[in-house]
């Protein structure tokens, strides 16, 4: 008699647990095919024959976390990173629950997640069976697909290959986004994969992403050129820049400035760039005398609260561009949104304007008070005895290393960076905006690492690190060279900006909104076998983490600061930039 090994899909009725290990190495070579390279596995029963077909492949990297909302979050970082698809497995019941809010984060900023949850066989649903639960619409509408095709049969395998295919699609189509496969598995769970069903010819995908006409671009362009002509204008770059040499291009044919969000890539030392636009349009002198007429939004919004305010008072024509036509317009201001790559747009639109002569009096203001604002940022910080958070975002923007990853948490770390680095080459910044939460923010500068393989800084709040201490479980087995700096202000620092701070009573706020956590961060990091480093010193930020990052491996670094004091610094720095631009219309 036959082994099972050497049974091939000819082969009639094979035993059950072998159409199952069969159909899961199925899928997996279909993934392989599609140019997936990570895998984030969670351990679980159920999922068994899953993980071994995953296991098993060695053209896949497989990366094993204890916590399935770590495990989430990192297979996002590794989306940021690559812009392909990972795949995250987890068991059934409440481990599948845990990756919600990691799906809800790839929803809305548009970043490929496969997830893959096992779960019982129907017949073990809605009967009290343990670790059981209704997985069928877990993640609402979150999703860009979602499919259970049930228990593998052996007569429907012709139609595996199609599945794991579609999955891939649907997460990396127009708009990129999370995609769900409940997958029920019956016992027993371990088999042999027989030979597979036959896969395209030259190991190509089975289904064919879609090709958008290359015209489209240059149309919209045409329609949109005339618009400029001789225009004043601001261009917004924020997240989602596919190419910002193309937007800068622009910029310059039109003599236009680039206000410029660290996460788009615009944030280059060039004229056209301006860093410092949250400063610069809370001085309304400022602003009224260089209004412009029209505004180019490239992508998503930046987080400064000032820059939307302004851009919603504006007498303006504002223009949307969104590669996949997605409306981001919280104020209700834009004219028209463009389906358009913002890279493929801006260099079609510099064809079109280059027979325009830019004029120079449109940039210069906009780059003679953005080189104002960085001068008076840094005395007054080099002023500063004491750590702070606008010096803390300054130097540790300037720290990492050229080619490295910096993974921003969307509270006040964002907006500090986006507030105060200068501009420089060679540095990519992340942040999970879409839904701008801040969990999951080291579980995803855990995957962006794995991804790139190189440097990478994440720069949190103290609660946002203990909110995801998990991400370093076991952080020690995996190849990282992750530095975690933690902005320690005691709880939850932004809500002093609020009007909460000042409107309620002193302990209730602190008991209700600042929630002081009182953790030991050097016991927290040193349990999970991290190198854990005081910084006390404002010199000290730039050197120490350079010296973290050329030891290799985790480092947790940690900045006590005030947050009361912080927002009278913020308001001192608004202040002087404020009264330095004024000095420079009135000369």
């Amino acid at each position: 008699m036959a082994s099972r090994s050497e049974r091939s899909v000819d082969a009639t009725a094979p035993a059950a647990e072998d159409v199952t290990a069969t159909f899961c190495a199925t899928l997996v070579d279909e993934w392989v095919r599609w140019g997936v390279t990570d895998a984030v596995v969670c351990p679980g029963s159920r999922s068994t024959p899953m993980t071994l077909a995953l296991a098993r492949d060695a053209r896949l990297r497989v990366h094993v976390f204890h916590d399935e909302r770590s495990a989430g979050f990192a297979a996002l970082g590794i989306g940021l990173a690559t812009g392909r698809a990972a795949l995250v497995l987890t068991t059934s019941g409440t481990a599948a629950v845990e990756l919600h809010p990691s799906i809800v984060e790839a929803h809305h900023a548009k970043v490929p997640l496969l997830a893959v949850t096992a779960d019982r066989p129907p017949e073990l649903r809605d009967v009290g069976a343990p670790q059981t639960i209704d997985q069928s619409a877990i993640y609402g509408r979150t999703l860009r697909w979602y499919c259970d095709p049930g228990v593998p049969e052996w007569s429907a395998r012709r139609s595996w290959r199609s599945l794991a295919s579609r999955a891939i699609l649907e997460a990396t189509g127009s708009p990129p986004g999370p995609v769900h496969l409940n997958l029920p598995f019956r016992e027993p769970l371990v088999g042999t994969a027989l030979e597979f069903p036959p896969g395209r010819h030259a190991g190509h995908p089975w289904t064919r992403a879609p090709v958008r006409p290359a015209s489209f671009a240059s149309d919209a362009a045409e329609a949109l050129a005339g618009a400029l002509a001789g225009r004043k204008g601001v261009i917004i770059a924020g997240g989602g820049i596919d190419d910002p040499e193309s937007v800068h291009e622009l910029a310059a044919a039109v003599g236009w400035p680039v206000l410029a969000d660290p996460r788009s890539g615009c944030r280059l030392p060039l004229p056209t760039t301006i860093a410092h636009f949250d400063a610069l349009v809370r001085c309304p002198e400022f602003v009224e005398a260089h209004a412009p007429e029209v505004v180019l939004r490239f992508g998503a919004l930046p987080a400064s609260k000032a820059l939307g305010s302004w851009l919603a008072s504006l007498d303006a024509w504002q223009v949307g561009v969104d590669a996949d036509g997605t409306l981001i317009d919280p104020d209700r201001n834009l004219s028209c949104v463009i389906a358009s790559s913002p890279g493929e747009l801006a260099a079609a639109l510099s064809t079109w304007v280059k027979g325009e002569a830019a004029s120079s009096d449109r940039l210069a203001p906009w780059e003679r008070a953005d080189a104002e604002a960085s001068a008076v940022i840094g005395r007054l910080l080099a002023d500063e005895r004491s750590l702070t958070e606008p010096a803390i975002a300054r130097d540790v923007v300037a720290a990492v290393p050229a080619g490295g990853s910096l993974v921003v948490s969307s509270s006040m770390p964002i907006r500090d960076v986006e507030w105060y680095s200068a501009p420089r080459a060679e540095l990519t910044v992340y942040s999970n905006r879409g839904a701008n939460g801040i969990d999951g923010v080291v579980s995803t500068a855990v995957g962006v690492a794995l991804a790139t393989g190189g440097p990478t800084v994440a720069l949190v709040g103290d609660l946002a690190f203990v909110h995801d201490t998990n991400a370093l479980v076991a952080s020690g087995s995996r190849t990282l060279d992750l530095v975690v700096f933690v902005v320690d202000n005691g709880g939850c620092g932004i809500f002093e900006f609020l009007p909460q701070s000042r409107m309620l009573d002193r302990n209730l706020y602190e008991q209700l909104f600042m929630t002081p956590h009182r953790t030991d961060l050097r016991k927290v990091a040193e349990a999970h076998h991290a190198r854990y480093v005081e910084v006390g010193e404002v010199t000290a930020i730039g050197p120490t983490l350079k010296a973290a990052l050329a030891t290799g491996g985790v480092h947790v670094l940690v900045a006590h600061t005030d947050a009361r004091a912080n927002v009278a610094l913020h308001q001192r720095l608004n202040d002087a930039v404020a009264a330095s631009l004024r000095s420079i219309l009135r000369s």
